[in-house]
Protein backbone atom coordinates (compact mmCIF):
# COMPACT_ATOMS: atom_id res chain seq x y z
CA UNK A 1 0.00 0.00 0.00
CA UNK A 2 2.94 2.25 0.74
CA UNK A 3 4.30 1.54 -3.12
CA UNK A 4 2.73 3.32 -6.49
CA UNK A 5 1.14 1.12 -9.03
CA UNK A 6 0.62 1.25 -12.75
CA UNK A 7 -1.93 -0.53 -15.51
CA UNK A 8 -2.90 0.11 -18.71
CA UNK A 9 -6.91 0.71 -17.49
CA UNK A 10 -8.45 0.35 -21.17
CA UNK A 11 -8.70 -2.80 -23.44
CA UNK A 12 -6.24 -4.04 -25.56
CA UNK A 13 -5.90 -3.03 -29.20
CA UNK A 14 -6.39 -0.26 -31.31
CA UNK A 15 -8.44 2.54 -30.51
CA UNK A 16 -8.66 6.31 -30.16
CA UNK A 17 -7.71 6.75 -27.01
CA UNK A 18 -5.73 4.79 -24.13
CA UNK A 19 -5.68 5.13 -20.40
CA UNK A 20 -2.47 4.72 -18.41
CA UNK A 21 -3.50 4.83 -14.73
CA UNK A 22 -1.17 5.58 -11.91
CA UNK A 23 -2.26 5.31 -7.94
CA UNK A 24 0.24 6.17 -5.48
CA UNK A 25 1.75 8.71 -3.06
CA UNK A 26 4.90 8.97 -5.81
CA UNK A 27 1.76 9.13 -8.62
CA UNK A 28 2.27 12.91 -9.69
CA UNK A 29 5.97 13.25 -9.10
CA UNK A 30 6.72 10.13 -11.51
CA UNK A 31 4.34 10.95 -14.50
CA UNK A 32 6.12 14.16 -14.20
CA UNK A 33 9.37 13.22 -14.81
CA UNK A 34 8.48 11.92 -18.54
CA UNK A 35 5.65 14.80 -18.97
CA UNK A 36 6.53 17.81 -21.20
CA UNK A 37 4.09 20.49 -20.68
CA UNK A 38 2.98 22.16 -17.26
CA UNK A 39 4.56 21.26 -13.79
CA UNK A 40 2.18 18.63 -12.66
CA UNK A 41 3.59 18.78 -9.16
CA UNK A 42 2.26 22.49 -9.30
CA UNK A 43 -1.41 22.20 -10.51
CA UNK A 44 -4.89 22.16 -9.05
CA UNK A 45 -6.40 18.87 -8.56
CA UNK A 46 -9.12 17.49 -10.98
CA UNK A 47 -7.50 19.09 -13.84
CA UNK A 48 -6.50 17.89 -17.61
CA UNK A 49 -3.56 18.95 -19.15
CA UNK A 50 -2.19 19.02 -22.70
CA UNK A 51 1.61 18.04 -23.62
CA UNK A 52 4.01 15.20 -24.50
CA UNK A 53 5.80 12.03 -23.17
CA UNK A 54 9.22 11.82 -23.30
CA UNK A 55 12.04 9.67 -23.22
CA UNK A 56 15.50 11.98 -23.04
CA UNK A 57 14.61 14.30 -26.62
CA UNK A 58 12.16 11.83 -27.92
CA UNK A 59 8.64 12.05 -28.29
CA UNK A 60 6.80 9.23 -27.21
CA UNK A 61 3.18 10.90 -28.07
CA UNK A 62 0.96 13.70 -27.65
CA UNK A 63 -1.32 13.17 -24.49
CA UNK A 64 -3.94 14.70 -21.55
CA UNK A 65 -2.79 13.99 -18.50
CA UNK A 66 -5.57 13.94 -15.41
CA UNK A 67 -4.60 14.92 -12.29
CA UNK A 68 -6.24 13.72 -9.62
CA UNK A 69 -5.38 14.22 -5.74
CA UNK A 70 -6.01 12.13 -2.48
CA UNK A 71 -8.46 11.48 -0.74
CA UNK A 72 -10.54 12.68 -3.58
CA UNK A 73 -9.87 9.57 -5.79
CA UNK A 74 -11.07 6.31 -6.73
CA UNK A 75 -8.54 4.84 -4.59
CA UNK A 76 -8.31 7.60 -1.91
CA UNK A 77 -4.55 8.14 -3.14
CA UNK A 78 -3.08 10.26 -5.89
CA UNK A 79 -3.82 9.22 -9.04
CA UNK A 80 -2.95 10.39 -12.53
CA UNK A 81 -4.61 9.06 -15.88
CA UNK A 82 -2.12 9.84 -19.25
CA UNK A 83 -4.60 9.32 -21.98
CA UNK A 84 -2.63 8.43 -24.67
CA UNK A 85 -3.75 7.47 -28.32
CA UNK A 86 -4.75 4.21 -28.95
CA UNK A 87 -2.18 2.16 -30.97
CA UNK A 88 -1.00 -0.52 -28.67
CA UNK A 89 3.15 0.28 -29.10
CA UNK A 90 2.42 3.57 -28.05
CA UNK A 91 0.62 3.11 -24.95
CA UNK A 92 3.04 0.38 -23.59
CA UNK A 93 5.52 2.45 -24.20
CA UNK A 94 4.10 4.80 -21.97
CA UNK A 95 3.67 2.35 -19.03
CA UNK A 96 7.13 0.99 -19.25
CA UNK A 97 8.62 4.63 -18.62
CA UNK A 98 6.07 4.95 -15.90
CA UNK A 99 7.57 1.80 -14.55
CA UNK A 100 11.47 2.75 -15.39
CA UNK A 101 10.84 5.60 -13.52
CA UNK A 102 9.61 3.76 -9.84
CA UNK A 103 6.04 2.61 -10.15
CA UNK A 104 5.34 -0.94 -10.00
CA UNK A 105 2.72 -2.87 -12.49
CA UNK A 106 -0.44 -2.97 -10.84
CA UNK A 107 -1.93 -6.90 -9.77
CA UNK A 108 -5.41 -7.67 -11.01
CA UNK A 109 -7.96 -5.60 -9.40
CA UNK A 110 -5.42 -3.42 -7.39
CA UNK A 111 -6.67 -0.66 -7.96
CA UNK A 112 -10.32 -1.39 -6.81
CA UNK A 113 -8.48 -2.89 -3.95
CA UNK A 114 -7.12 -0.25 -2.61
CA UNK A 115 -10.05 1.62 -2.84
CA UNK A 116 -11.71 -0.88 -0.68
CA UNK A 117 -8.88 -0.97 1.59
CA UNK A 118 -8.48 2.64 2.14
CA UNK A 119 -12.23 2.52 3.42
CA UNK A 120 -13.92 4.22 0.29
CA UNK A 121 -16.01 1.34 -0.90
CA UNK A 122 -16.89 -1.89 0.61
CA UNK A 123 -17.19 -5.79 -0.71
CA UNK A 124 -20.61 -4.58 -1.95
CA UNK A 125 -19.71 -1.89 -3.91
CA UNK A 126 -16.64 -3.99 -5.25
CA UNK A 127 -19.33 -6.36 -6.54
CA UNK A 128 -21.13 -4.34 -8.24
CA UNK A 129 -17.82 -2.67 -10.56
CA UNK A 130 -17.62 -5.93 -11.49
CA UNK A 131 -21.28 -6.25 -12.39
CA UNK A 132 -21.43 -3.01 -13.93
CA UNK A 133 -18.46 -3.92 -16.31
CA UNK A 134 -20.30 -7.26 -17.06
CA UNK A 135 -23.27 -6.40 -17.49
CA UNK A 136 -25.51 -7.27 -20.57
CA UNK A 137 -28.72 -6.03 -20.38
CA UNK A 138 -30.69 -2.98 -19.05
CA UNK A 139 -31.98 -4.36 -15.86
CA UNK A 140 -28.78 -6.20 -14.82
CA UNK A 141 -26.90 -2.58 -15.31
CA UNK A 142 -29.66 -0.95 -12.81
CA UNK A 143 -29.03 -3.84 -10.54
CA UNK A 144 -25.47 -2.91 -10.46
CA UNK A 145 -25.66 0.16 -9.91
CA UNK A 146 -27.68 0.06 -6.97
CA UNK A 147 -24.77 -2.12 -5.77
CA UNK A 148 -22.54 0.59 -6.51
CA UNK A 149 -24.06 3.76 -5.26
CA UNK A 150 -24.33 2.07 -1.76
CA UNK A 151 -28.47 1.47 -1.83
CA UNK A 152 -27.89 -2.57 -1.55
CA UNK A 153 -25.06 -1.92 0.94
CA UNK A 154 -27.89 -0.11 3.15
CA UNK A 155 -29.95 -3.11 3.30
CA UNK A 156 -26.89 -4.78 5.29
CA UNK A 157 -26.51 -1.75 7.37
CA UNK A 158 -29.53 -1.35 8.50
CA UNK A 159 -30.28 -4.77 9.58
CA UNK A 160 -27.04 -4.45 11.48
CA UNK A 161 -28.47 -1.54 13.64
CA UNK A 162 -30.84 -3.36 14.56
CA UNK A 163 -28.74 -6.22 15.53
CA UNK A 164 -26.15 -3.59 17.64
CA UNK A 165 -29.32 -1.93 19.26
CA UNK A 166 -29.92 -4.97 20.76
CA UNK A 167 -26.64 -6.28 21.83
CA UNK A 168 -25.76 -2.75 23.28
CA UNK A 169 -29.10 -3.46 25.65
CA UNK A 170 -27.80 -6.76 26.45
CA UNK A 171 -24.37 -5.68 26.61
CA UNK A 172 -25.65 -2.95 29.54
CA UNK A 173 -27.10 -5.31 31.18
CA UNK A 174 -24.83 -7.49 31.48
CA UNK A 175 -21.50 -4.87 32.59
CA UNK A 176 -23.87 -2.48 34.22
CA UNK A 177 -26.02 -3.95 36.48
CA UNK A 178 -25.97 -1.69 39.56
CA UNK A 179 -27.23 1.66 37.30
CA UNK A 180 -30.73 2.05 38.26
CA UNK A 181 -31.76 4.00 35.29
CA UNK A 182 -31.20 1.13 32.98
CA UNK A 183 -33.97 -1.25 31.81
CA UNK A 184 -33.75 -4.63 32.66
CA UNK A 185 -33.40 -6.50 29.51
CA UNK A 186 -35.38 -9.88 29.53
CA UNK A 187 -36.32 -12.71 26.70
CA UNK A 188 -39.46 -11.65 26.64
CA UNK A 189 -38.56 -7.75 25.21
CA UNK A 190 -35.98 -9.22 23.39
CA UNK A 191 -38.21 -11.36 21.23
CA UNK A 192 -40.68 -8.89 19.35
CA UNK A 193 -37.17 -7.17 18.30
CA UNK A 194 -35.85 -10.58 17.01
CA UNK A 195 -39.02 -11.05 15.20
CA UNK A 196 -39.32 -7.86 13.16
CA UNK A 197 -35.36 -8.59 12.40
CA UNK A 198 -36.35 -12.06 11.43
CA UNK A 199 -39.01 -10.57 8.65
CA UNK A 200 -36.48 -7.79 7.63
CA UNK A 201 -34.50 -10.75 6.84
CA UNK A 202 -36.84 -13.29 4.94
CA UNK A 203 -38.28 -10.13 3.16
CA UNK A 204 -34.81 -9.35 1.63
CA UNK A 205 -33.78 -12.93 0.95
CA UNK A 206 -37.11 -13.77 -1.39
CA UNK A 207 -36.59 -10.63 -3.48
CA UNK A 208 -33.01 -11.51 -3.32
CA UNK A 209 -33.88 -14.18 -6.02
CA UNK A 210 -35.37 -11.98 -8.35
CA UNK A 211 -31.73 -10.04 -8.04
CA UNK A 212 -30.06 -13.45 -8.79
CA UNK A 213 -32.12 -14.12 -12.06
CA UNK A 214 -31.44 -10.72 -13.30
CA UNK A 215 -28.19 -11.22 -12.60
CA UNK A 216 -27.28 -14.93 -13.48
CA UNK A 217 -30.32 -15.42 -15.86
CA UNK A 218 -32.78 -17.92 -16.17
CA UNK A 219 -30.92 -21.71 -16.51
CA UNK A 220 -33.19 -23.18 -18.72
CA UNK A 221 -33.56 -26.52 -20.04
CA UNK A 222 -35.29 -28.20 -23.62
CA UNK A 223 -35.64 -32.35 -22.68
CA UNK A 224 -37.92 -34.82 -24.17
CA UNK A 225 -37.33 -37.56 -26.24
CA UNK A 226 -35.71 -37.56 -29.66
CA UNK A 227 -37.23 -36.49 -32.60
CA UNK A 228 -39.64 -34.16 -30.80
CA UNK A 229 -38.45 -30.80 -32.07
CA UNK A 230 -36.31 -29.88 -29.11
CA UNK A 231 -33.85 -28.48 -31.54
CA UNK A 232 -36.19 -26.43 -33.82
CA UNK A 233 -37.61 -25.10 -30.40
CA UNK A 234 -33.91 -23.93 -29.58
CA UNK A 235 -32.90 -22.56 -33.04
CA UNK A 236 -36.35 -20.48 -33.19
CA UNK A 237 -35.83 -19.01 -30.00
CA UNK A 238 -32.16 -17.71 -31.16
CA UNK A 239 -33.32 -16.67 -34.25
CA UNK A 240 -30.08 -18.95 -35.87
CA UNK A 241 -29.61 -22.47 -36.87
CA UNK A 242 -27.34 -22.95 -33.74
CA UNK A 243 -28.63 -27.10 -33.71
CA UNK A 244 -28.45 -29.49 -36.28
CA UNK A 245 -31.91 -30.54 -37.08
CA UNK A 246 -32.53 -33.92 -39.50
CA UNK A 247 -35.51 -36.04 -38.98
CA UNK A 248 -33.01 -39.10 -37.73
CA UNK A 249 -33.84 -39.88 -33.40
CA UNK A 250 -30.76 -39.37 -31.90
CA UNK A 251 -28.66 -36.38 -34.10
CA UNK A 252 -28.46 -34.04 -30.68
CA UNK A 253 -25.78 -36.42 -28.66
CA UNK A 254 -24.16 -33.67 -26.47
CA UNK A 255 -25.46 -30.83 -24.78
CA UNK A 256 -26.05 -27.22 -27.44
CA UNK A 257 -26.42 -23.91 -25.47
CA UNK A 258 -27.27 -20.70 -26.70
CA UNK A 259 -28.69 -17.29 -24.79
CA UNK A 260 -31.38 -14.75 -25.77
CA UNK A 261 -33.08 -12.12 -23.74
CA UNK A 262 -36.64 -12.19 -22.67
CA UNK A 263 -37.61 -8.61 -21.28
CA UNK A 264 -34.57 -7.72 -20.29
CA UNK A 265 -33.31 -11.27 -18.40
CA UNK A 266 -31.30 -13.57 -20.07
CA UNK A 267 -31.90 -17.14 -20.92
CA UNK A 268 -29.25 -19.63 -21.12
CA UNK A 269 -30.98 -22.51 -22.88
CA UNK A 270 -29.36 -26.14 -22.99
CA UNK A 271 -30.77 -28.31 -25.82
CA UNK A 272 -29.87 -31.79 -24.50
CA UNK A 273 -29.79 -35.04 -26.01
CA UNK A 274 -33.38 -37.12 -26.66
CA UNK A 275 -34.22 -39.15 -23.68
CA UNK A 276 -34.32 -42.34 -24.10
CA UNK A 277 -33.23 -46.37 -23.45
CA UNK A 278 -30.04 -46.90 -25.93
CA UNK A 279 -27.32 -49.15 -26.40
CA UNK A 280 -25.19 -46.43 -28.62
CA UNK A 281 -22.16 -45.45 -25.85
CA UNK A 282 -22.16 -41.90 -27.34
CA UNK A 283 -25.81 -40.99 -27.20
CA UNK A 284 -26.22 -42.64 -23.28
CA UNK A 285 -23.61 -40.69 -21.69
CA UNK A 286 -25.47 -37.52 -23.54
CA UNK A 287 -28.62 -38.86 -22.28
CA UNK A 288 -27.19 -38.79 -18.55
CA UNK A 289 -25.83 -35.62 -18.91
CA UNK A 290 -29.36 -34.46 -20.12
CA UNK A 291 -30.78 -36.19 -16.55
CA UNK A 292 -28.20 -34.58 -14.14
CA UNK A 293 -29.06 -30.74 -15.35
CA UNK A 294 -32.50 -31.53 -14.35
CA UNK A 295 -31.44 -30.33 -11.00
CA UNK A 296 -29.66 -27.15 -11.86
CA UNK A 297 -32.16 -25.67 -14.21
CA UNK A 298 -34.42 -22.67 -13.03
CA UNK A 299 -37.13 -23.52 -15.96
CA UNK A 300 -37.50 -26.79 -17.58
CA UNK A 301 -39.27 -27.09 -21.23
CA UNK A 302 -40.85 -30.26 -21.41
CA UNK A 303 -41.10 -31.18 -25.53
CA UNK A 304 -43.93 -33.86 -26.27
CA UNK A 305 -44.95 -35.00 -29.78
CA UNK A 306 -48.72 -33.86 -30.43
CA UNK A 307 -49.12 -36.71 -32.98
CA UNK A 308 -47.60 -39.95 -30.62
CA UNK A 309 -48.96 -40.91 -27.59
CA UNK A 310 -46.86 -40.66 -24.19
CA UNK A 311 -44.23 -43.22 -23.60
CA UNK A 312 -43.70 -44.52 -19.71
CA UNK A 313 -40.24 -43.32 -20.22
CA UNK A 314 -41.86 -39.63 -20.53
CA UNK A 315 -44.44 -40.39 -17.84
CA UNK A 316 -41.33 -40.79 -15.28
CA UNK A 317 -39.78 -37.71 -16.67
CA UNK A 318 -42.86 -35.46 -15.89
CA UNK A 319 -42.92 -37.30 -12.04
CA UNK A 320 -39.25 -36.05 -11.81
CA UNK A 321 -39.91 -32.31 -12.93
CA UNK A 322 -43.56 -31.97 -10.96
CA UNK A 323 -41.71 -29.83 -8.15
CA UNK A 324 -39.33 -27.61 -10.77
CA UNK A 325 -41.04 -24.57 -12.80
CA UNK A 326 -41.85 -26.29 -15.96
CA UNK A 327 -43.66 -26.10 -19.26
CA UNK A 328 -45.24 -28.66 -21.20
CA UNK A 329 -44.65 -28.09 -24.96
CA UNK A 330 -46.67 -29.84 -27.28
CA UNK A 331 -44.77 -29.74 -30.69
CA UNK A 332 -46.49 -30.56 -34.24
CA UNK A 333 -50.20 -29.78 -33.82
CA UNK A 334 -50.00 -29.48 -37.55
CA UNK A 335 -50.56 -33.10 -37.52
CA UNK A 336 -53.12 -35.20 -36.09
CA UNK A 337 -53.46 -35.34 -32.36
CA UNK A 338 -52.57 -38.66 -30.61
CA UNK A 339 -51.83 -37.60 -27.14
CA UNK A 340 -53.79 -38.00 -24.39
CA UNK A 341 -53.71 -34.71 -22.34
CA UNK A 342 -55.33 -35.10 -19.71
CA UNK A 343 -52.86 -36.06 -17.18
CA UNK A 344 -51.58 -31.95 -17.80
CA UNK A 345 -51.83 -29.06 -15.79
CA UNK A 346 -53.59 -26.81 -18.50
CA UNK A 347 -51.91 -24.17 -17.28
CA UNK A 348 -48.41 -25.32 -18.19
CA UNK A 349 -49.21 -26.48 -21.86
CA UNK A 350 -48.03 -24.48 -24.61
CA UNK A 351 -48.92 -25.60 -28.43
CA UNK A 352 -46.80 -25.49 -30.68
CA UNK A 353 -45.87 -26.50 -34.67
CA UNK A 354 -42.35 -25.20 -34.95
CA UNK A 355 -42.67 -26.18 -38.88
CA UNK A 356 -45.75 -23.42 -39.04
CA UNK A 357 -43.54 -21.28 -36.91
CA UNK A 358 -46.57 -21.37 -34.11
CA UNK A 359 -46.62 -21.31 -30.47
CA UNK A 360 -43.41 -18.85 -29.91
CA UNK A 361 -44.94 -15.61 -28.47
CA UNK A 362 -47.23 -18.13 -26.29
CA UNK A 363 -44.68 -19.51 -24.88
CA UNK A 364 -42.49 -16.77 -24.36
CA UNK A 365 -46.06 -14.74 -22.56
CA UNK A 366 -45.72 -18.57 -20.53
CA UNK A 367 -42.36 -17.58 -19.27
CA UNK A 368 -43.35 -14.22 -18.39
CA UNK A 369 -46.16 -15.01 -15.91
CA UNK A 370 -44.15 -17.64 -14.53
CA UNK A 371 -41.19 -15.92 -13.46
CA UNK A 372 -43.65 -12.60 -13.07
CA UNK A 373 -40.91 -10.89 -15.72
CA UNK A 374 -43.53 -8.09 -15.98
CA UNK A 375 -42.99 -7.09 -12.82
CA UNK A 376 -39.67 -6.31 -12.21
CA UNK A 377 -39.42 -3.33 -14.25
CA UNK A 378 -41.56 -1.75 -11.76
CA UNK A 379 -39.03 -2.58 -9.05
CA UNK A 380 -36.29 -0.53 -7.25
CA UNK A 381 -33.80 -3.20 -8.03
CA UNK A 382 -32.07 -3.36 -4.55
CA UNK A 383 -31.76 -6.63 -4.47
CA UNK A 384 -28.58 -9.07 -3.15
CA UNK A 385 -27.65 -10.49 -6.35
CA UNK A 386 -24.26 -12.05 -5.73
CA UNK A 387 -23.59 -16.00 -4.10
CA UNK A 388 -21.98 -14.80 -1.30
CA UNK A 389 -23.52 -11.93 -0.05
CA UNK A 390 -26.70 -14.32 -0.43
CA UNK A 391 -24.95 -16.96 1.20
CA UNK A 392 -23.86 -14.86 4.44
CA UNK A 393 -27.48 -13.52 4.54
CA UNK A 394 -28.95 -17.21 4.75
CA UNK A 395 -26.54 -18.38 7.49
CA UNK A 396 -27.67 -15.37 9.36
CA UNK A 397 -30.91 -16.29 9.20
CA UNK A 398 -31.01 -19.51 9.72
CA UNK A 399 -29.05 -18.02 13.52
CA UNK A 400 -31.82 -15.58 13.84
CA UNK A 401 -34.67 -18.35 13.92
CA UNK A 402 -32.37 -20.07 16.40
CA UNK A 403 -31.96 -17.44 18.59
CA UNK A 404 -35.62 -16.69 18.63
CA UNK A 405 -36.13 -20.36 19.36
CA UNK A 406 -33.70 -19.90 21.89
CA UNK A 407 -35.10 -17.05 23.96
CA UNK A 408 -38.66 -18.82 23.24
CA UNK A 409 -37.18 -21.83 25.68
CA UNK A 410 -35.28 -19.04 27.67
CA UNK A 411 -32.16 -19.95 27.56
CA UNK A 412 -29.71 -17.24 29.39
CA UNK A 413 -29.58 -13.78 27.94
CA UNK A 414 -25.92 -13.67 27.86
CA UNK A 415 -25.66 -16.40 25.99
CA UNK A 416 -28.52 -15.29 23.28
CA UNK A 417 -25.87 -12.27 23.25
CA UNK A 418 -23.30 -14.58 21.69
CA UNK A 419 -25.28 -15.93 18.83
CA UNK A 420 -26.46 -12.16 18.13
CA UNK A 421 -22.80 -11.21 18.11
CA UNK A 422 -22.14 -13.97 15.83
CA UNK A 423 -25.35 -12.45 13.39
CA UNK A 424 -23.71 -9.33 13.04
CA UNK A 425 -20.20 -10.21 12.79
CA UNK A 426 -21.72 -12.59 9.94
CA UNK A 427 -23.80 -9.71 8.41
CA UNK A 428 -20.47 -7.63 8.27
CA UNK A 429 -18.42 -9.59 6.47
CA UNK A 430 -21.00 -8.74 2.98
CA UNK A 431 -20.12 -5.61 3.30
CA UNK A 432 -16.47 -6.05 4.55
CA UNK A 433 -16.33 -4.24 7.69
CA UNK A 434 -14.18 -4.86 10.97
CA UNK A 435 -15.99 -6.61 13.79
CA UNK A 436 -14.51 -6.13 16.64
CA UNK A 437 -13.12 -2.82 16.35
CA UNK A 438 -16.41 -1.85 15.12
CA UNK A 439 -18.45 -2.78 17.31
CA UNK A 440 -16.72 -2.02 20.33
CA UNK A 441 -17.29 1.63 18.46
CA UNK A 442 -21.12 0.94 18.22
CA UNK A 443 -21.78 0.58 21.39
CA UNK A 444 -20.18 3.52 23.23
CA UNK A 445 -21.56 5.66 20.62
CA UNK A 446 -25.40 4.54 21.99
CA UNK A 447 -24.83 5.04 25.23
CA UNK A 448 -23.84 7.38 27.16
CA UNK A 449 -23.76 6.74 30.54
CA UNK A 450 -23.03 9.54 32.44
CA UNK A 451 -26.36 11.47 31.64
Amino acid sequence: MNDTIAAISTASGVGAISIVRVSGKEAISIVNQIFKGKDLEQVSSHTIHYGHIVEENEVIDEVLVSVMKAPKTYTMEDIVEINTHGGYATTKRVLELVLQKGARLAKQGEFTQRAFLNGRIDLMNVEGIMDVIEADTETRRKLAMNELSGKTSDLIHSLREKVVEILTNIEVNIDFPEYDDIEVLTNEKILPKIEELELDMKKILQESQTGKMIKNGIQTLIIGKPNVGKSSILNELLEEEKAIVTNIPGTTRDIIEGNFVLDGIPLHIIDTAGIRKTEDLVEKIGVQKSLNLIDKSDLILFVLNNNEKITKEEIELLHQIKNKNYLILINKTDLKQNLQIDQFDSNKIVWMSIKNHKGLEELKEKIRKLFELEQIEMKDFTYLSNARSISLLKKSYESLKEVKKAIQKNIPIDMVEIDLRNIWNLLGEIIGETYDEELLDQLFSRFCLGK
